[in-house]
């Protein structure tokens, strides 16, 4: 039997899948750590991993997985890996890291990315770079150099989170051309290094690690690897990708029109653009798309809201009587009309907010009434402004056109909410179609197109089953819409 390895890098947890080749069925999937990884604060607004962690809970999880599905190393044909987006890891002359991460939502770099865009201009950053440099990767490694110089000294590379497993898994260091477009380094003009904004932060491009397809084979399992995870030496990783390109990968979103969405920690929606457009006010993102290439492009628009199902853990968590399911919370929400009675939610409570212009807004709760709303109000608010911040960020996806007539979506997350996915369905029209994968799932598929195991996507997703379909309730469209209004009113207000 072949197998392929799918690891998922997040900021709560490393998941990783076992995927039967030719089947294309998941034998086995699991996550380490069982509660939520660390993420250390200093300062408002910061947020820091240390990667150590990160290759601690990939190898508890691979003996897991491999000792559930009862196969050996030598079972596995290829490795795929999927990582939280636009992090930053310093590694030295040795790859050892320098630091800990700063990862995606950390909010530090963002003075140093709005330099750039009004030094560079911004009209050729959007030109080349699609983005403002905002709070990227390599506006946090300019944080670090002006901050820590002593660290940015010993610095050999700069890489992602996902670059850093595959070195840690190949003892070499390599990086994407998808990868480096994450952190706003990558010119879309030329299709190269973005050499511009490097000499604007003073990099010299040497520190960039070599370049390798995002597909293909980009090196092998090493002996002392092979030793930790209980893998064979010369195994290939053969696919790598961020999460939501990589997400939009496991729902086969390849091809332009097609549209993605998680709802975890943050709320993402991914669209496929052929055209490198950008948002004039920087309010949404463009990557290389994980099949983008110099002949071909493929642009991945996408829409980042930071406060999402982080709003619902924390409403579990505080308002909630504890060991309160997240199941029993939707039950309880069920009971609550269309529209909670006039309570509003807004869900900006996870750092700033790229659609509204990089305001750090906070969360917040209007129309709440002591002698009458209850904590089924609360919650069933909390669903509805988080479908009701995708909306808001979907109008700017749609003004580049990316229309939404279907949503794709992994059953998981705040997608098993049936207000949430019902809500989100009411006010943007869309279906929404829920299908059985998820990002470890994706980058083990990823991996079986990367070693040619698969010879196209159709062939990797074959087994893709959808779960559901959401369409839009006609009676709930006018409660739906005057929530909606409420929303956006109270937007206009704090934006």
């Amino acid at each position: 039997m072949k197998y392929l390895l799918g690891y998922d890098l997040g900021s709560s947890s490393v998941k990783a899948s076992l995927v039967n080749a030719d089947s294309g069925e998941c034998t086995a999937s699991d996550f380490f750590p069982k509660k939520e990884m660390e993420i250390k604060s200093a300062k408002p607004g910061w947020a820091e991993q240390d990667p150590e962690t990160w290759w601690e809970n990939l190898k508890q999880v691979t003996r897991s997985i491999m000792q559930k599905a009862g196969i050996s190393g030598n079972d596995i044909k290829a490795i795929g890996i999927s990582y939280q987006m636009h992090g930053l890891v310093m590694v030295d002359e040795q790859l050892h890291a320098l630091r800990d991460s700063i990862i995606w939502c950390d909010s530090r770099a963002i003075p140093y990315g709005e330099g750039a865009f009004r030094t560079i201009g911004e009209h050729e950053c959007l030109q080349h770079l699609l983005n403002s440099p905002g709070n990227f990767t390599l506006a946090k490694l300019a944080w670090v150099k002006e901050n820590e110089p002593e660290k940015y000294a010993r610095m050999r590379y700069y890489m992602l989170p996902g670059d850093y497993i595959a070195m840690r898994l190949t003892g070499k260091a390599c990086t994407t051309a998808t990868g480096l477009s994450e952190g706003i380094g990558w010119d879309f003009q030329t299709e190269s290094p973005a050499k511009q904004l490097y000499d604007y932060f003073g990099f010299s491009t040497s520190i960039i690690p070599k370049i390798v397809p995002t597909f293909g084979v980009q090196g092998q399992v090493n002996e002392a690897a092979a030793n930790e995870l209980g893998l064979v030496a010369g195994t290939p990783i053969t696919y790598r990708a961020g999460d939501q390109p990589n997400n939009a990968l496991s729902l086969n979103v390849l091809n332009l029109g097609e549209v993605a969405a998680t709802a975890g920690t943050s709320g993402v929606v991914y669209g496929v653009n052929a055209d490198a457009k950008s948002d004039p006010q920087s309010r949404v993102n463009s990557f290389a798309h994980v099949n983008h290439t110099a002949g071909q492009k493929r642009i991945g628009v996408l829409l980042c809201i930071n406060g999402t199902a982080i709003l619902n853990t924390w409403i579990k968590n505080t308002v909630t009587p504890e060991h309160t399911s997240y199941e029993q919370m939707n039950e309880l929400a069920a009971g609550i009309p269309c529209g909670s009675e006039g309570l509003t939610i807004i869900p900006f409570g996870n750092g700033s907010e790229r659609m509204l212009c990089n305001r750090e807004s906070k969360a917040s709760i209007h129309g709440i009434n002591f002698l009458h709303h209850t904590k089924a109000h609360l919650i069933r608010a909390a669903h509805e402004g988080i479908a009701f911040s995708f909306k808001y960020g979907m109008d700017i996806m749609n003004a580049m056109g990316i229309k939404t007539e279907t949503i794709r979506a992994g059953y998981a997350n705040l997608f098993l909410s049936p207000i949430f996915r019902q809500t989100l369905a009411n006010i943007t029209g869309a279906n929404i179609e829920l299908y059985n994968t998820d990002g470890s799932i994706g980058a083990a598929r990823g991996a079986g197109i990367g070693a040619g195991i698969y010879k196209t996507p159709d062939e990797a997703f074959r087994s893709l089953k959808k779960i559901t379909t959401v369409s839009p309730h006609e009676k709930e469209f006018a409660a739906t819409q005057e929530a909606y209004g409420r929303f956006t009113n109270i937007i206009g207000q704090i934006a």
